[in-house]
């Protein structure tokens, strides 16, 4: 058999270049900057914002019923009348009148006692506690939508840095495949299936560039700020895990700390104030009056010419009863009972809906985690089986199709590990938001896993890794920049045309000749 042509193996340059794709500007900003930046832009946060402070100024309104009401009154009136003398002397003559009536007063109201005004004002404090929890919650999903769409460009680049660095190699494969027809070493098979591989790379690499475009445009729009660059993981890449270990105590959590949850049960604290409004149907109310007023009429009134000035300073109670509204309290009530029902009914509801989400997320973390550790043992796996299937091209027991598919496997488990290790760090995150305990500070912690000073330049120098194929250097070598390989043009195979004769159907055999049985 003859000696094939030893292949080329993947050169120092491929790591350089797949180690300058993946780092990125000094400039690069950090999860915490571009929350912050969310913060300030984006629309949904900012109307859950306002709509909290609407919230707060509506409950503070409340407060009014068991405060006093104070006003001030002033007005000057001009009478003009015409007063007739019907009987006694000077029966039947008109004598016209005009005067001027001045007033300014004050006057104050105090409830002394209004069930209802009462019931009011806590029902106030309860809507304030619930648009806190609300905006608890826009603050949680502003977090994870910030760290979702932040993973989605790291998760990007990375597959387009896979796929370019998988068509150099395939570039590779296929030019030795060439190399190798030429010289008659190898059938044009090799050669057409590096090639289709190549193609299949190269559009890859095009959805690749596309999909990172589309995951930067949704960044800045969330972030506001165009061309934001994050920064990437920091290597070696070290996962937090999500303590405590137990998924009752994240559960147990959730029943104190979700805003859903708060919501939900000031909401049924609110139907029960409601109740008490209903109540004090049936019950008086009590207030006190204080006010002193002035009226003046400096031409005198209608029964005097002499001008006069009226000082009059009053203070009193004033007591009311309800003793009939036609049936309307007694049906309030009921209706505000139902509604209770309905607000303990919510609130169950929404207690199942949070555990149940909540270990829905504990039990994804735990998945994830163990994929990581998974797929890492498949990387190795994949990187020795491509060296493998290398070594027998070589020496002639493998074909090309098998080192194509085993770059294929490499570099997919490569990109499968990347997506899964963003998938936990999301994953700390949302079971977080499952249990409503998220905070920024836990943001903190998925931060300390990014490059520190914006790029992965400034980590600290580790030893050179073996990468997609190629064997440790027992000593460090001066890189040197090298360009792929240029792929010759492969002349198509001659095909002969397909002109296969017309079928010519078969002639029907003879029918069988049946003998009769023998007579017994």
């Amino acid at each position: 058999m003859p000696s094939r042509p030893r292949l080329l193996p993947l050169s120092a340059a491929l790591a350089s270049l797949f180690a300058t794709l993946l780092a990125l500007p000094a400039q690069g900003q950090t999860l915490n900057e571009l929350y912050e930046s969310a913060r300030g832009f984006d629309a949904t946060y900012q109307g859950a914002r306002a709509q909290y402070e609407a919230n707060v100024a509506r409950a503070a309104q409340a407060k009014a019923g068991i405060l006093p009401a104070v006003g001030l009154t002033a007005g000057a009136t001009r009478n003009n009348l015409d007063i007739d003398t019907l009987t006694g002397p000077g029966r039947g003559t008109s004598t016209p009148r005009d005067f001027t009536t001045q007033n300014v007063g004050i006057n104050a109201t105090q409830p002394i006692y209004r069930p209802a005004n009462w019931a009011t004002y806590e029902q106030g404090k309860r809507q304030a506690e619930i648009a806190e929890a609300v905006l608890t919650a826009a603050e949680q999903d502003l977090i994870v939508r910030v760290s979702q769409a932040y993973f989605d460009v790291l998760a990007s680049q990375d597959s387009l840095t896979l796929v370019r660095a998988q068509k150099v190699a395939v570039a590779e494969q296929l030019a030795s495949a060439k190399r190798n027809f030429e010289v008659g070493t190898s059938t044009i098979t090799d050669t057409r299936e590096a090639q289709a591989r190549y193609d299949l790379v190269i559009a890859q690499e095009i959805a690749a560039e596309n999909d990172l475009q589309v995951k930067k445009i949704v960044l800045d729009q969330l972030v506001g700020r165009p061309g934001s660059v994050p920064v990437p993981l920091a290597q070696p890449v070290v996962l937090p895990t999500a303590m405590p270990a137990n998924i009752e105590a994240w559960v147990a959590q959730a029943e104190e700390a979700h805003p859903s949850i708060r919501q939900a049960r000031l909401g049924l604290d609110v139907a029960g104030l409601e109740i008490r409004k209903a109540e004090a149907g049936h019950k008086p109310t009590l207030d006190a009056n204080l006010g002193y007023n002035i009226t003046r009429n400096p031409h005198g009134t209608s029964t005097s010419t002499v001008g006069t000035r009226i000082d009059a300073a009053s203070v009193g109670v004033v007591f009311n009863m309800p003793l009939f509204a036609g049936f309307a309290t007694e049906n309030r009530i009921k209706e505000t009972l139902a509604l209770e029902d309905q607000s303990r009914s919510v609130l169950e509801g929404t207690r199942r809906s949070v555990a149940q989400a909540t270990r829905a997320a504990y039990l994804g973390l735990v998945s994830g985690a163990g994929q990581v550790k998974a797929l890492e043992a498949a990387e190795a796996s994949s990187q020795s089986a491509l060296d493998a299937n290398r070594l027998g091209y070589q020496v002639g027991v493998r074909i090309n199709i098998d080192v194509l598919n085993s770059q294929s496997q490499l570099y997919q488990t490569k990109r499968d590990l990347a997506q899964a290790r963003y998938n936990v760090l999301l994953g700390n995150l949302r079971l977080r938001q499952a249990n409503g305990t998220l905070t920024v500070d836990d943001m903190n912690a998925i931060n300390a896993t990014l490059a520190k000073n914006g790029g992965p330049s400034s980590q600290p120098s580790q030893p050179a890794q073996p990468s997609l194929g190629e064997r440790p250097q027992t000593a460090p070598s001066t890189v040197v920049p090298v360009t792929p390989p240029s792929i010759p043009v492969v002349p198509p195979v001659p095909v002969p045309p397909f002109n296969p004769p017309a079928p010519t159907m078969p002639s029907a055999p003879p029918p069988p000749v049946i003998l009769n049985p023998p007579a017994r």
